[in-house]
């Protein structure tokens, strides 16, 4: 079902590029029909620039990977591509190929070209981007920033001159056997086969060129984005041209940090709320792994003979010119006695690598025994130390806390002593004080007393006299009532008698 989509996808893709050019043009937003090489269908952010051509890169009727193009360095910005579903193959047949509307706008040819061809059918050629002809210096070769050996779709698309930066014969070798390492152990494993992988391989431009025209990179870098729903992850890569120099994991913000102008390379850095961080740990295992290996290579590359390095390299460097028809001859002749001394020497080359890789390993593992035995003593050394160290720390502060508690147990004394010296001083004084204080406490007592034997004797006498009025009162009471009913009983009486 998803084959079917994406077939039937590529055919929508196919009839729809007659009618839309390769060279996008700078009022558009994104890459066209391109977009669907980056990460929800946006483009990198900040990279542009006023020299910089926006190509969507065609060939064989449909798209293949999106490239910004400086035409002022004549060198690309960046290129992005999706992962290929499975390994690829690792030779392909080099034919250069130009973009025909980068120097000819008005051009027909809404593809990629060969470049002999375009020589007689594009004009002013060369003009704003880089020809076979300013690579002649061996020092130098065509370095894709998109490999052909990631690339199982069309790879010759690959093989375009706006995809090329110059690179070192040995660089060019590393990078590209990195670039394998990396996707086929880790981001294509870690992204559920590679089918939500989003990828942009780009190159930083020094301040030097080659044949006064290429750019020539300070280093490369690779982000790579994975839209796997519930398991996304985002990672970059950086490898500088300076020989020794291994490659670098970096997290995607600090990648952009070392790009000019600071640039968003993905929209909301690929998700960065939802990343799994578990599967980005297993991808800096393998990275690790990578940049030991590379570092054993670099190590073997002085002793190692050149025919060795050429012929290790075959299967991802390619070679520059054909050969004539005199150099096949020579060759058909002489290959079979040329093959039996290679085999000759892969088999000595073989055993020898193998004795080395196993007194490596065991001296690797007794390194390893040595520095663990190291470790554990050093950190049991330090452990004992910081404990010492710490209880002699602690000693002036229990002194000084002892002599506090000293201090204000001295002090509770003192003040426990003062207050009885205050309270014994205090007995004859307030005896001085009363004694002093008794005659006029007396003399001020006398008008309270006679007013208090005053309002007694007032009081006596006001008894009295309600007494008095009382007793008579009530004698008046009783004799009032006496009279009061003989007089009712003299008039029951008459009123009787009528």
């Amino acid at each position: 079902m998803r084959a079917a989509r994406w077939l039937a996808l590529g055919g929508l893709l196919a009839l729809a590029g007659p009618l839309q050019g390769r060279l996008v043009g700078p009022e558009e937003a994104g890459f066209g029909e391109c977009d669907r090489f980056f990460y929800a269908g946006t483009p990198p952010a900040g990279l542009e620039a006023a020299a910089h051509l926006k190509v969507c890169q065609r060939f064989g009727g449909a798209e293949r990977f999106a490239t910004l193009y400086s035409g002022r360095a004549r060198a690309p910005v960046f290129s992005a591509f999706r992962a290929p579903a499975r390994p690829p193959a690792a030779r392909a047949e080099p034919r250069w190929l130009v973009e025909p509307q980068i120097d000819d706008p008005t051009s027909t040819l809404r593809e990629l070209t060969d470049e002999a061809d375009a020589i007689s059918s594009v004009n002013s050629l060369g003009s704003k981007q880089a020809l076979s002809t300013d690579y002649v210096d061996p020092d130098y070769q065509r370095g894709q920033l998109y490999p052909f050996s990631l690339s199982n779709d069309f790879r010759e698309a690959t093989f375009a001159l706006t995809n090329a930066v110059p690179m070192s014969p040995s660089f060019q070798e590393r990078w590209y056997t990195n670039l394998r390492s990396l996707m086929e152990r880790a981001l294509i494993p870690q992204c559920g086969n590679g089918e939500d992988l989003y990828l942009i391989a780009g190159a930083v431009p020094s301040d030097r060129r080659l044949q006064d025209r290429v750019t020539i990179p300070a280093f490369v870098w690779l982000a790579a984005c994975c839209a796997m729903p519930g398991g996304g992850w985002a990672m970059g890569f950086v490898q500088h041209t300076r020989d020794g120099d291994i490659i670098e994991d970096v997290m995607v913000k600090e990648l952009e940090k070392l790009l000019p102008s600071n640039p968003q390379l993905f929209q909301d850095n690929c998700g960065e709320t939802e990343q799994d961080t578990e599967r980005m740990k297993k991808i800096l295992e393998v990275v690790n792994q990578v940049q030991d290996e590379e570092r054993t290579v670099q190590s073997k590359e002085d002793t190692r003979p050149l025919s060795s390095m050429t012929s290790e390299g075959s299967a991802l460097l390619l070679p520059e010119e054909r050969r004539s028809f005199l150099g096949r001859l020579m060759g058909f002749i002489t290959t079979p006695v040329i093959r039996l001394f290679q085999l000759l020497y892969y088999v000595a080359i073989g055993i020898l690598k193998n004795i080395i890789y196993f007194l490596w390993f065991v001296t690797k593992q007794v390194i390893n025994g040595i520095e663990s035995c190291l470790y554990r003593l050093g950190s049991a050394t330090i452990s004992y130390f910081l404990a010492i160290g710490e209880e002699l720390a602690s000693i002036p502060w229990k002194v000084l806390k002892v002599m506090v508690k000293i201090i204000r147990a001295v002090l509770r004394i003192l003040c426990c002593l003062l207050k009885a010296v205050c309270r014994i001083l205090g007995i004859p004084v307030r005896v001085l004080v009363d004694v002093a204080t008794f005659p006029m406490h007396t003399i001020g007592a006398v008008p309270i007393v006679c007013k208090d034997i005053a309002v007694g004797l007032g009081g006596t006498i006001s008894l009295l006299f309600d007494t008095a009025f009382g007793t008579m009162g009530g004698l008046f009471q009783v004799i009032f009532s006496i009279c009061k009913k003989i007089g009712y009983r003299v008039t029951f009486d008459n009123s009787g008698e009528l």
